[in-house]
């Protein structure tokens, strides 16, 4: 689990749990999973990310060549935006 410098290991961002449970209707333990769950999506890697997308525009019946033009268009809108990758890279990245 992340957590706070100056928080326990017991409580990782519990600002940010506090915060969900105040302004929005989940329990505590439900507004500490969306956290831990929010911080996953945003620690996923480049690679992670290319592999994750190109499984799942596969299985909706997509051709690689209309995968990776998607993919291309949605990195530069990650919260850290990765380097621009051609399709070639992309390729790679996937089937090594």
């Amino acid at each position: 689990m992340l957590e706070r410098r100056n928080r326990s290991a017991d409580a990782p961002h519990e600002d940010l749990v506090d915060h969900l449970v105040r302004s929005t209707p989940l329990q505590r333990g439900e507004a500490a999973r969306v956290v831990l769950d929010v911080l996953a999506y945003f620690d996923e890697t480049t690679e992670e990310f290319v592999r994750r997308r190109h499984r799942e525009l596969q299985s909706q019946g997509l051709r690689n060549e209309e995968i990776f033009e998607r993919i291309r268009h949605e990195m530069p809108h990650r919260a850290v935006a990765p380097p621009d990758l051609s399709a070639r890279q992309l390729r790679r990245l996937v089937y090594g």
